[in-house]
């Protein structure tokens, strides 16, 4: 990877970060999608972010919110209300990215999540996310993970 990948790299990282923070705000304090929008672009951390990549995913896992609620609750060993808020966001993000955003290799997807979980998440929480995505991976990334495993 270049300087300038791994730079673009941070970039997503730290949006995703900010997401992460953003629907976390959301579940507590009931934010709409637009207020959230408008107060994390006045955020200073905004400007070292991928923007375009937040401004794009941000917005579809808010207002897409309960379809991919959906799609996690049928891939973990819980009710959803049992999940820790941080967590949650975390997945959220991933199943979206899985699903949506096939330009990102599954792994690299999981490892952000995982990454996620370790930074704001519960002390063995990446664990559990690692488990998770894994899992949202081999059902909506079947043909990648499979290509994946003969290529091993």
């Amino acid at each position: 990877m270049n300087k300038a990948e791994s730079k673009a790299a941070g970039a997503r990282t730290r949006a995703r970060e900010l997401m992460v923070q953003a629907l976390y705000q959301k579940q507590i304090a009931g934010h709409s999608t637009a207020e959230l929008v408008a107060q994390f672009r006045e955020d200073t951390n905004y400007r070292h972010v991928d923007q375009e990549f937040f401004d794009e995913l941000f917005p579809a896992i808010s207002d897409g919110q309960g379809d991919i609620e959906t799609k996690i609750g049928k891939l973990i060993d819980r009710p959803l209300e049992q999940l820790d808020p941080v967590e949650l966001c975390i997945l959220l993000i991933g199943v979206h990215e899985l699903e949506k955003r096939i330009d990102i290799p599954y792994k690299v997807v999981i490892n952000e999540g995982v990454n996620l979980a370790k930074r704001f998440g519960s002390t063995d929480g990446h664990k559990y996310i690692n488990a998770c995505l894994d899992v949202a991976a081999q059902s909506l990334r079947e043909i990648e993970v499979q290509q994946q495993a003969e290529s091993l």
